[in-house]
């Protein structure tokens, strides 16, 4: 297994309009590094956000699709998503405000 640190398991966050419904319940998505596992995940978003405290984490891994353009046939990049939900005492995460 790699030896990911902290700032390098969540790549970015997820804004979509499902995910910022999801905000309502303390739910946030992000795209993390593909060998993470929940306890690294869980860890990485505790040290980068300050009073955070998480609850429980969901992963899935999210296969590539086959796209084509003409007669040239490609696929797209597998990803990780992983939807962190908070504790009810936490504070919320900063980058999400005022969406």
């Amino acid at each position: 297994m790699a030896n990911l640190q902290y700032y390098d398991i969540i790549l970015k966050p997820i804004i979509t309009e499902k995910a910022m419904g999801m905000l309502a319940d303390k739910k946030y998505c992000f795209y993390v590094h593909p060998d993470a596992n929940k306890i690294q995940i869980k860890e990485a978003v505790e040290k980068m956000f300050d009073g955070v405290k998480v609850a429980t984490v969901n992963t899935m891994n999210i296969c590539g699709k086959t796209k084509r353009r003409g007669r040239i046939v490609g696929k797209t990049a597998a990803r990780k998503k992983a939807i962190v939900k908070l504790k009810p005492d936490s504070k919320e995460i900063e980058l999400f405000q005022g969406m």
